[in-house]
């Protein structure tokens, strides 16, 4: 019974040292944070201590206005242009195929070769055909020599005229018949309609090839034809020899300059469009049958506002610029939502929003929010760092 008297008094006595300890340490902390408030006011003046003043500066860094670069809406010439996609093909081009079914028996052309019109490409064995050759020319031989020894004889009154005429006819079969010979021998030669470039084929010695079997690819490609199809609206604006500019992937940023050589006689009654064919001097032949083409018809030049593509931030279907005004001693930011027409050359047609000799925003759009306060930067001069680049401390 003692003992557990003993054991609850001490049990007592040590959670009534902790809550006096506990209280002790509050009050030691009040009176260290009472004294660290006056402590500035003695060692640092008003101002307060380094801490604060640390603390100060880097505030003002980081919350001044933004450093913005300003451009200068005015006006600027746009080309009015339709643009449309084509495809570039040669001035002729042509897939060769063999008339028969015959073995290859020479090749006598190389992959990318350049051929001139009539040059042999390619012989398939003919011995069959060679040989009926011969024997149409035998036979032929044999018709005229009759048929001149009838007329001969018919001159002197020792023969008819049915005769004669029986002779004349068998003559002319036989050269008929020399004729086609050579036509099915012609058919084993395989020749160059027009001069041009080959392309790539697998074709061999000993390959059998049949009729309208593909064989190599002859292009004429020192001029290039471009077919596109130009809205029925716009067929005023259109004639032959008309001076038309176009781009192709394969070289971006050059500009290739053709001209509008034919069009249709007819308009697609499904596309209400009109077929326009161009002509591009390829002389250097770096364009290519098959390529793409960018083609932009010229409808006029005209002055509108414009701003740099980096001033115009665009959401979903809204364009907007931030136009700068002055507050007071202040530059703020002006969000203006404006229609846009035409991009060319780095700079967007503004048809309305802005006036001409507003300033501004020209770039670093997603830096700024309407209606902050921004600071413009100097005209960078050539060679000089920009001008939100700061100093090295």
């Amino acid at each position: 019974m003692i003992r557990r008297h003993f054991f609850l008094i001490a049990a007592v006595v040590i959670l009534s040292l902790m809550v006096v300890a506990g209280a002790f340490k509050v009050l030691t902390k009040t009176a260290g944070a009472g004294a660290g408030a006056q402590a500035p006011q003695g060692a640092g003046g008003p101002s307060g201590g380094p801490r604060a003043r640390r603390a100060g500066a880097g505030g003002g860094g980081f919350g001044g206005p933004t450093m913005v670069s300003v451009a200068v809406v005015q006006p600027r010439a746009f080309e009015d242009t339709i643009e449309v996609l084509g495809v570039a093909k040669g001035r002729q081009s042509v897939t060769l195929t063999a008339a028969a079914t015959q073995l290859v028996d020479k090749v006598r052309f190389t992959d990318g070769q350049y051929v001139k019109r009539g040059a042999i490409l390619v012989e398939l064995k003919g011995a069959e055909q060679d040989a009926g050759a011969a024997q149409a020319q035998a036979r032929l031989v044999e018709a005229q020599r009759a048929y001149e020894r009838y007329r001969s004889l018919g001159e002197k009154g020792f023969s008819s005229k049915a005769q004669i005429d029986q002779f004349e006819a068998a003559y002319r079969s036989a050269q008929a018949d020399v004729a086609a010979a050579r036509a099915r021998q012609n058919d084993r030669t395989i020749r160059a309609p027009f001069a041009g470039i080959v392309g790539l084929s697998d074709i061999a010695p000993g390959a059998l090839v049949n009729p309208g079997a593909p064989i190599v690819t002859l292009d004429d490609v020192s001029a290039m034809r471009v077919d596109f199809q130009v809205p029925e609206r716009y067929l005023s604006q259109l004639r032959e020899g008309q001076s038309i500019l176009a781009t192709a992937d394969a070289y971006p940023g050059e500009t290739l300059v053709g001209r509008i050589a034919k069009l249709h006689t007819r308009i697609d009654e499904r596309t209400r469009a009109i077929t326009a064919r161009a002509e591009f001097p390829n002389a250097a032949g770096r364009l290519k049958p098959g390529m793409l083409v960018r083609v932009g018809v010229s409808r006029g030049v005209r002055q509108s506002l414009s701003a740099p593509e980096s001033a115009v931030s665009v959401q979903a279907e809204n364009a907007f610029v931030y136009v700068l005004r002055q507050a007071g001693e202040r530059t703020m930011t002006e969000q203006r939502p404006i229609v846009t027409g035409l991009r060319q050359h780095g700079f967007v047609e503004i048809r309305d929003g802005v006036r001409a000799g507003d300033r501004i925003v020209a770039d670093g759009l997603n830096k700024i929010q309407p209606g902050q306060p921004v600071r413009v930067a100097a005209p960078r001069q050539p060679g000089a760092p920009p001008a939100t680049q700061r100093p090295a401390a």
